[in-house]
Parts: structure tokens; sequence; C-alpha cells
């Protein structure tokens, strides 16, 4: 019986994020927008420097968001992945206990929990510094058989590509999703992943049914010279297609049909998580049976809402949006 809507499968980080002014950025030497993969020393130095400014803390990772958000709207969700056996660990699991997501994820002894230190400048940008932690050591004996055949969506992020045994791990729960007739959607998460880790992402393409991808991923995988084109080979490798273009709306393919959905407007504050949440709305909406257009309404509009806010959740009702959506959008 599919009595779960997603299972997710990523990474847990704990999110740590600063809002900061233009001057402290560049003293700090980074690129602006990008994500790194840093020690946890690397992490901690950025840390203390920033230590007189506010922050805020949350359970995060791009597909633990995504989870999140489908969590929010009201639909049955699920999580897998590994937690260190500290403050941190505990802190995420409370935090999916409160949200009422099923969370499957061991606490690994002697182990550090991952984080992704956030930084948000005046721009809305953001810019990440992720210390992995423990998800470095996911494998396929984190998978749980049981869930993965009670759900019917399969939810991957692309970032679990980039360890061993996390891409062992991916493959093994494609086929496990295979067997029991559980649908598979796979995000890009990021160029880099696309690029580096090609072989790996071709070959779990090969069995998604539905990809999420912004424009930039979307050309990086097709090497086609612009969105336009991308998009159009998309959908000659996938059944499903989700590509978002951040202000100029999203493109969407499917079931055979195709849609244009416009951005809602919005004063951009912090733009975390607007892809992951994009997702999670969409998911949310095709899994309770609305149209295309009424899915891709209520993401757009929820990916809206979020950037317009710190943080990568949504802190007013879910629900509230999603009757807008079935009230206004045929």
């Amino acid at each position: 019986m599919k009595d779960i809507h997603v299972c997710g499968i990523g990474h847990a980080l704990v999110d740590i994020e600063f809002a900061i002014d233009d001057t402290t950025f560049e003293s700090l030497g980074l690129n602006k927008g990008s994500m790194a993969l840093v020690s946890e020393d690397e992490q901690m130095q950025v840390i203390h420097s920033l230590s007189d400014k506010t922050h805020h803390r949350s359970s995060g990772g791009s597909a633990a968001n995504t989870i999140i958000a489908i969590g929010q709207f009201g639909g049955k969700a699920a999580y897998k992945t590994i937690l260190g056996d500290d403050p941190f660990g505990l802190f995420y699991a409370k935090e999916f206990q409160e949200l009422g997501i099923k969370l499957e994820a061991e606490f690994i002894p002697n182990s550090k929990t991952g984080t992704c230190l956030v930084l948000i400048t005046p721009d809305a940008e953001r810019t990440m510094m992720t210390s992995l932690g423990v998800n470095s050591t996911y494998n396929k004996d984190h998978l749980v058989e049981n869930t993965i055949s009670r759900s019917e969506w399969l939810y991957i992020e692309g970032y679990r590509l980039t360890e061993p045994g996390g891409a062992d791990a991916i493959k093994e729960a494609v086929d496990l999703a295979k067997k029991y007739d559980t649908k598979i959607a796979f995000t890009f998460s990021d160029i880099f992943v696309v690029q580096v880790f090609r072989d790996i992402v071709q070959e779990i393409s090969a069995s998604t049914d539905l990809v999420f991808c912004n424009e930039a991923e979307a050309v990086a995988f097709t090497e086609k010279d612009n969105h336009h084109d991308a998009f159009e080979a998309l959908k000659h490798v996938f059944p499903h297609v989700v590509m978002t273009k951040g202000k100029d709306g999203a493109e969407i393919f499917y079931e055979e049909k195709q849609a244009s959905i416009p951005a809602y407007m919005t004063t951009a504050v912090d733009t975390t998580g607007a892809g992951d949440m994009f997702a999670g709305a969409f998911l949310y909406g095709i899994t309770q049976g609305l149209s295309i257009h009424r899915s891709g309404h209520l993401a757009s509009m929820a990916s809206s809402r979020v950037v317009s806010q710190f943080g990568a959740r949504l802190k007013e009702s879910p629900k509230e949006l999603f009757q807008t959506i079935l009230e206004s959008i045929a």
C-alpha cells in the first residue's frame, strides 16, 4: 500500500544563516552565490568572524527542504539520511518530529552532523559553505526498503551523488523504486554535480520519471547553447521535466502537456531554498491530483513567498496558499 506521497534521500544539514552587508562579505574573500564544500575548521573560522551578528538555525539540506515543504502543505513525507551523535543531530531530529515527517536517520557515534553556513547579502543572494560531517559516510546499508515500497515517489538529491557511498546508495534506491513501482524524481542540485559527476548523473537519469533543474543546470546537462534548446532536449530524455527560470517563472512538461508558469511578484530577501520549495510544492500538487497548471502555480507562488523571507521554510500557512490556488487557477 502506498501510504507515503514522497520519500526523499539527501544530506542532513543544519543551516546556520547570517544576513550580512556587502563590506563584511567582501572581507571574507568568497565567490558570491557559490556553494563550496569546506572543512569544519574553515567553516568555523568564518562563523567566529561573525560572532557579533545574529543568526538563524534550521534543519535543512536541499532534498530535506523539499520534503519539509511537502509536509508543511499536508502531504505524507519521509526522509532518509544520517546524523551525528551531537547536539545538532538532536536538533535536526526534533524538528522533523515536530513537522510530522518520518525521519529515517541513524545517529552515528563519535561523528558530527553536517552544517551549512549560509551568508545572505542585501541583493538576496546566498553564498554557502558546507561541511558535510557524517553525511560523507552515507551508504546503501542506511536504506530502509519498506519505506521506498510504501512511497508513491522517491525524490533524489544530486548532491548525494558526490560521494562514492552516497552514489551506491542512490543506485540501490533506484533499483528498489523500480521493484516496487515507485516513481523517481531527480534534482540535479547544482551545475558542478552535472559537470563533475556526469557519468553517474546520466546513469540515474536513465531511470528518472521526473527531473527538476534550473536553466543553467539544464544547459550543462544537455550541452546546448541556451535554455530553450536545453528544455526541448530534456523532453526527449525524461518523461516529465520541470525547469525553473528564476524571475521568469518555469517551464513544465508533464503527462505530454506543456505549461509556461509565470513568476509571482515579490521582493527578494533570501533566495535560499527557492528551487527546493518549487519542487516540494509541485510534487505536493501532483500527488493531490492537481493539474499541471495548478501544481505549477502553487510551486511558483510558494517559491515567491519563500524568497521574500529569511530561511528556506515558509513562515505563513502553506495550506492557505494551496486554497488560494484552488480558488484562482483553473
